[in-house]
């Protein structure tokens, strides 16, 4: 009956090598109707997660064999899963959010049962959220309106690809989320509690320097000079918005 009940079921990954946490998170994840598989070295859950493809994994990062940064950048380079990192330091969350790993979310350790399958749901809403829009554009054949154009940046939402005078830039789908917000209403400043509710999709938690780190790497990879940025603005106090000029 249990297979039956979960059969069209989202299945997350969840890697960790502390049995009581497992099963804590197993019980929960299911509890919320999600199949769930287990990995307690990052080995096998790269292997898991390239043969079973996850809907999205729950990933340590301190785990035997390989660690969870590592694992994170291989399963990035080969599926496009929405990860959230677990840390035990508080930290960790600039390695996380601020090298090229894709990782798409943090929550450190000890976490709320609460707070972590609301950060569940949120990633899973804009994975699907995602995939609508991409269909919607696919089906109606609107080429010319995903593309945005604000000075030198143009970003194009049909191939996920943005470009800063001329040059294609690479971004993770974080980045190039918040980006595509923040130019679809130029010159418009936009709080860090509105990204984070509108891009990551938390409406009760989420912690605001993610917004801040990943504001931060976007601006290493656009920018002439970061401590004089001229596309991707701080309005000091407020938010962030892109400039037209």
């Amino acid at each position: 009956m249990e297979e039956e009940m979960y059969k069209d079921a989202k299945t997350i990954l969840i890697v960790d090598d502390e049995p009581p946490i497992v099963d804590i998170l197993v019980y929960n994840l299911k509890k919320e109707g999600y199949n769930t598989i287990e990995a307690s070295d990052g080995i096998a859950a790269v292997n898991m997660a390239l043969e079973q493809k996850p809907d999205l994994i729950l990933l340590d990062i301190m785990l035997p064999k390989l660690d969870g940064l590592s694992v994170c950048k291989r399963i990035k380079n080969s599926l496009n899963v929405p990860i959230i990192m677990l840390t035990a330091k508080d930290g960790e969350i600039d390695k996380i959010l601020g090298l090229e790993l894709g990782a798409d979310d943090y929550i450190t350790k000890p976490f709320s049962v609460r707070e972590l399958v609301a950060r569940v749901k949120a990633n899973l809403r804009k994975v699907e959220a995602v995939s609508s829009d991409n269909r919607i554009i696919e089906n109606d054949n609107k080429k010319r309106d995903s593309k945005i154009v604000v000075g030198d940046l143009e970003l194009d939402s049909e191939k996920f690809e943005v470009k800063v005078r001329g040059e294609i830039i690479d971004l993770t789908l974080r980045e190039f989320e918040v980006l595509k917000f923040l130019a679809s209403e130029p010159e418009q400043v936009v709080t860090r509690e509105t990204l984070l509710e509108k891009v990551w999709g938390y409406e009760y938690f989420g912690d605001i320097r993610t917004v801040d780190v990943t504001v931060r790497r976007i601006r290493e990879k656009i920018e002439k000079d970061t401590s004089m940025p001229k596309i991707l603005i701080t309005k000091r106090g407020v938010g962030y918005y892109i400039s037209s000029k």
